[in-house]
This record gives C-alpha cells, sequence and structure tokens, in this order.
C-alpha cells in the first residue's frame, strides 16, 4: 500500500489550524482582527481575511463569534476593557492630586490610542459591531474619567455633574480624543524628539492639560453648601 500523504506545511509564520486550541484560537482570531483594522479600517474589514491571517478556514470565525459583528464587538469591548485600565493606571501616577489625575488619564488616553490604532479606531464607530458588552465596557471607561473630573470638583458621586461640570469633562475629552486621532495621522511627528512619543505627550500633550485643567478648576463656581433644617 502507498504511505497516505502528509498534509501541507503551514505557509510561513501562519499557525497551523491544528495548532490551536479553543482560547488560543478566539485570541488570535481577535489578533488578526486587530491587525486587518489597523491596515484596512472598518471598511475594509472580513471575516475571511481574519480567517486567512490566522491559519484557519473561513467558518472558524464564525463559528467563535457569528459574524463579523460579533468579532467586531468582541474586539471593541477588550478595547474598552483595555482604556479602563490605562486610565486607571493614569490615576495611580497622579496620587492624590485631581489634575495629576486626570492629566495622567489624558496622557494614558493617547499612549493607548497610539499603541493600538486598529481597537482605537473600532471603538467609538457606530454601527453593527454595538453590542451590551461593547456598551457596558464604554461605561467603566467613561466612570473613569467621569470620577476624575468629580474629583477636580469636589462633587459626591452620588450628585448629579452640574452643567458646568459635563462641559469641563465633554473638554477634556475633546481635547484627548482629537490629539489621538492627529497623532495617528501623522500630523506630530515633526514635534517627536528621538526619545520617541511618550516624550512627545509628555512635552506637549501633559502640559497641555495642566493649563486646561487649572482654568477649569480655577472658573468653577463655589461650591453650594447644604443647609441644615433645624429639626
Amino acid at each position: 500500500m502507498p504511505k497516505p500523504k502528509s498534509p501541507p506545511a503551514a505557509a510561513a509564520g501562519t499557525p497551523s489550524r491544528d495548532g490551536y486550541h479553543h482560547g488560543a484560537l478566539r485570541e488570535a482570531l481577535i489578533d488578526a482582527a486587530e491587525a486587518v483594522l489597523a491596515e484596512r479600517g472598518v471598511e475594509g474589514f472580513s471575516l475571511r481575511e481574519v480567517a486567512r491571517r490566522s491559519g484557519v478556514s473561513p467558518a472558524a470565525p464564525a463559528h467563535h463569534f457569528g459574524d463579523a459583528a460579533g468579532l467586531l464587538a468582541a474586539v471593541s469591548s477588550l478595547a474598552f476593557d483595555g482604556l479602563t485600565a490605562a486610565l486607571e493606571a493614569g490615576n495611580m501616577r497622579g496620587g492624590d492630586d485631581p489634575v495629576a489625575r486626570l492629566r495622567e488619564q489624558g496622557v494614558a488616553y493617547v499612549g493607548f490610542a497610539l499603541k493600538h490604532p486598529g481597537r482605537f479606531g473600532l471603538m467609538f464607530r457606530c454601527g453593527p459591531h454595538e453590542a451590551d458588552a461593547v456598551d457596558s465596557s464604554g461605561r467603566a471607561a467613561f466612570s473613569v474619567l467621569e470620577a476624575g473630573i468629580r474629583g477636580l470638583y469636589g462633587t459626591p458621586a452620588d450628585e448629579p455633574l452640574p452643567p458646568l461640570q459635563w462641559q469641563a469633562l465633554l473638554a477634556v475629552w475633546s481635547v484627548v480624543h482629537g490629539f489621538a486621532h492627529l497623532a495617528l495621522a501623522g500630523q506630530f511627528n515633526a514635534f517627536t524628539p528621538p526619545e520617541g512619543r511618550e516624550a512627545m505627550l509628555r512635552a506637549t500633550l501633559a502640559p497641555m492639560l495642566d493649563l486646561q485643567l487649572g482654568a477649569l478648576r480655577a472658573g468653577a463656581p463655589p461650591p453650594v453648601k447644604r443647609r441644615i433644617r433645624p429639626g
């Protein structure tokens, strides 16, 4: 009897489809999806390309995520979870100073975008990738920024933010989000020192935020004291 032929070897740099266990394949598909998003954006995204880069059949991503929307939702949810962790790490670096905490959140926000451009490009896109898990993860990230604004003004967590404080929150968010997109577009390359982008963020974004946050705190009306009614 002739010897059975060996299966063809996987292409160089491509994992064999038999080499994955369940969890490893899921992570590989997510990593491949992020790479496709970074190169082609949401418009150029396809499950077939994700499968090709992962060295698996075109049906494999659908088996794990249902469809392209399910895979995009998984990537987006993980992205918000990662952003939340980055913002919380910024809080730790800022210590007890509310301005320093928000400044470090801002630096962390842009640093996350530069490190994960594929994920960042997906996170705030409205479309079919929205899901409950994405909404929950997004709210968690937003709550870190909101808590920072509350700390800046001394507003308790159980009280609604006054309009001026909401405006301050949106102003800070807008600055770091816009800065992130400009940096990703290469608009700050000429200002980036040899030490790298982290040094650029420290030399440019950090002092910008210190000025903005100092002005926002100085311009806030004094807190209203609660009157204690006699019993």
